[in-house]
């Protein structure tokens, strides 16, 4: 680790800072969506290759669809531990904290890092995974490492769930970083066609 990867989450955390302050959501997702073209062109921690940096123009990202965003609350579910294997180094300890439910699509449960620093993790695994995105899901939220949509996630300020900010772990473009994978309650029947998808090709496989 060096402090080239401390400047990747800084820069992280001010794009989604940009994201809860935008006065409209699409504004936000444009902020979010080039911010991540820039790191990942640009950036010495960028998880593409050099060689695949050469010939990089943009992430394929699905068109915002103002559908998929909702603002729900984290709902009581029977409290459980989960070891999550990170596809590399072993597990992530993740505690249950709660669940969202998204009108139409199901529910999603909500996961609390148990190690040091803490954060809210909620991954997603959809019809997509495999086919059209990474087979191993993307991510929604990873509050320890900056990505957090906003929302309080009770009463009238939920938590903000937006699909269309669902994104690949850097573990889909290099086997060298570790990932924890979308658990069997993080997983939609519906195939997504919004956030981060597999580019045609592929700079990685799944």
């Amino acid at each position: 680790m060096s402090l080239t990867l401390l400047e990747w989450r800084r820069e992280i955390g001010r794009i989604y800072a940009q994201v809860r302050t935008a006065a409209v959501p699409h504004k936000g997702w444009l902020a979010w969506r080039d911010g991540r073209d820039r790191l990942f062109a640009t950036h010495p921690d960028s998880p593409l290759a050099a060689s695949a940096r050469k010939g990089f123009t943009r992430l394929p990202v699905g068109d915002y669809d103002p559908g998929m965003r909702f603002v729900v609350p984290v709902e009581p579910a029977p409290p459980a531990h989960l070891d999550v294997p990170t596809g590399t180094d072993g597990i992530a300890p993740f505690d249950r904290i709660g669940v969202v439910t998204l009108h139409g699509l199901g529910s999603l449960d909500v996961w609390w890092l148990g190690s040091y620093g803490g954060g809210l993790f909620l991954p997603i695994r959809d019809g997509s995974a495999g086919r059209t995105s990474y087979g191993g899901g993307r991510y929604l939220l990873d509050t320890v490492k900056g990505a957090d949509l906003g929302g309080s996630g009770s009463g009238a300020d939920g938590l903000v769930v937006d699909l269309n900010f669902a994104y690949h772990p850097s573990c889909a473009y290099d086997t060298a970083w570790a990932c924890p994978l979308a658990p069997p309650g993080n997983a939609l029947e519906a195939e997504l066609s919004v956030g981060e998808l597999l580019p045609e090709g592929g700079w990685y496989s799944v």
